[in-house]
């Protein structure tokens, strides 16, 4: 993740082309559970016998591991070695994904769940480190470019390829096939970057700030846990004691991480780097997309399943046009980046906007007659607004920071990334279950989210535009 720092070794000009893809497909993994899993909810509740509020965990328990973890494993990896701890998180990730595909209960799943967000968190910070470490130049924004890409692949392709092996139910697994296939990519990516990876190291590494990194997951456990939890079991009073405890937990969060840098040592959340409006700025798209995106993909699962009563490979299919909407701009968004730069985001949110408002149209107008057909309009319309989004928001945004924080910046974006998924499912979800019990049912909950949704879009739009006048 401090790609300002100097790799024991010097800077190619270009890497293998088998190596690149070996980190590239191990980059994946991360992004593909999340999705993959999402799509396998309503199939999790119905054979483990779990309540919503579980299978909103079986989501959330992935995010913070991965959210809390996330800088710690780019500090280790600089520290110890990338390619090393890239081989230690893609053994981890195999290792939990084995677990989850054979979990007995949703405890057990839970529990491997956070292993997984653990590894998944040891692997991404390593993959950025060795691209930015061993390239350099034009071989470095290529490098940087397919990233962005490979996560976009990943979380529009997700949902299908869950849905597809769910509902194919390949020798009786059925949702645990999902994770058998998890295992087996992170098998294949353990091999080929043994095979071909470099091993590279920080000639400085930093001390890791596991004060923070506790603090850190202590606010989001206090704060995702009610919100999951809190609706089912009709809002104890822990519930209100748990989200009241995120203020004083959140606050000595940021303490600490000021008096760690004032102090010369390295903070999980650098408070410098947040000084740059930049950052900022970036912080609340990434908030605003992340929540979003992660909370629609738990709703929408719901309710085409649960609520339409559509099949896990029907609802997998529903998400086909968003796929292509952001596969096609994966293919041309580097191209549209360079030449639009942040005009490109705005873009992208306001058509993203306009495609969660024709979902909600949908909704109300044919609930539940929906089909995969009829969807497919304002899902392309979600999925090539959104790509607009995603795919360059990180690049964009660390751009307009000195080169020296770079990593940082790109490590606190993508710590928010997961997060804010977590965060989406949590908040998002409970809105929408919480909607369901009433006379609007599945069909005008979903439209109420998706207006949200939309509204939130637009919103984004002016101050994503504020980028342009920001110079770092």
């Amino acid at each position: 993740m401090t790609d300002q720092l100097t790799a024991t070794r010097p800077p190619a000009t270009s890497l293998a082309p088998v190596a690149l893809t070996a980190l590239l497909f191990g980059s994946l993994l991360p992004m593909l559970s999340f999705f993959m899993v999402n799509v396998s909810l309503p199939a999790i509740g119905a054979d483990l016998h779990a309540s919503a509020g579980s299978l909103q965990l079986v989501v959330g328990a992935y995010g913070i591991a991965a959210a809390t973890l996330l800088v710690v494993g780019g500090r280790l990896g600089d520290g110890l070695g990338r390619r090393r701890l890239l081989l230690v998180g893609l053994t981890g990730f195999l290792i939990a994904s084995a677990i989850c595909a054979i979990a007995p209960s949703v405890v057990v799943l839970l529990i491997a769940r956070v292993v997984q967000g653990a590894a998944a968190a040891a692997v991404t910070p390593q993959v950025l480190a060795s691209i930015t470490s061993l390239l350099t130049g034009e071989h470095r924004a290529r490098g940087m470019a397919l990233f962005g890409v490979a996560n976009g692949i990943s979380a529009a392709l997700g949902q299908i390829l869950g849905g597809v092996l769910t509902d194919a139910n390949p020798f009786g697994l059925g949702w645990r096939s999902v994770f058998v296939v998890l295992a087996l990519g992170a098998l294949i990516a353990l091999i080929a970057v043994a095979a071909t990876v470099p091993d590279t190291k920080a000639a400085v590494a930093q001390r890791v700030d596991l004060v923070g990194a506790a603090l850190l997951a202590l606010s989001l456990v206090l704060l995702l846990l009610p919100l999951t939890e809190g609706r089912a079991l009709h809002w104890p009073l822990w519930t209100w004691i748990s989200l009241i405890a995120v203020v004083p937990a959140v606050g000595l969060l940021a303490l600490h991480q000021h008096r760690t840098e004032q102090a010369g040592h390295a903070p999980l959340i650098p408070p410098s780097v947040l000084e740059h409006r930049a950052m900022r700025i970036g912080l609340l798209m990434a908030v605003g997309f992340f929540t979003s995106f992660g909370g629609f993909m738990f709703v929408f699962a719901l309710a085409t399943q649960a609520g339409a009563h559509m099949s896990a490979l029907e609802g997998g299919l529903s998400l086909l046009p968003l796929a292509i909407g952001f596969l096609i701009t994966c293919i041309w968004g580097p191209a549209l980046q360079r030449r639009y730069g942040v005009a490109m985001i705005v873009w992208g949110w306001i058509i993203e906007g306009a495609g969660y408002a024709l979902l909600a149209v949908a909704a109300l107008a044919l609930w539940p007659d929906i089909t995969v057909l009829r969807l497919a309009l304002p899902m392309a319309v979600i999925g090539f607004g959104g790509g607009l989004v995603m795919v360059p928001m990180i690049g964009v945004v660390v751009s307009q920071v000195p080169p020296a924080q770079a990593g940082l910046g790109s490590g606190i974006l993508l710590t928010s990334q997961q997060t804010c998924l977590a965060l989406g499912a949590a908040t998002v979800g409970t809105a929408f279950l919480a909607l369901t019990s009433t006379s609007w049912g599945f069909g005008g909950a979903l439209a109420a989210i998706a207006f949200a949704l939309a509204a939130i879009a637009i919103l984004m739009a002016p101050i994503t535009n504020q980028l342009r006048r920001t110079h770092a």
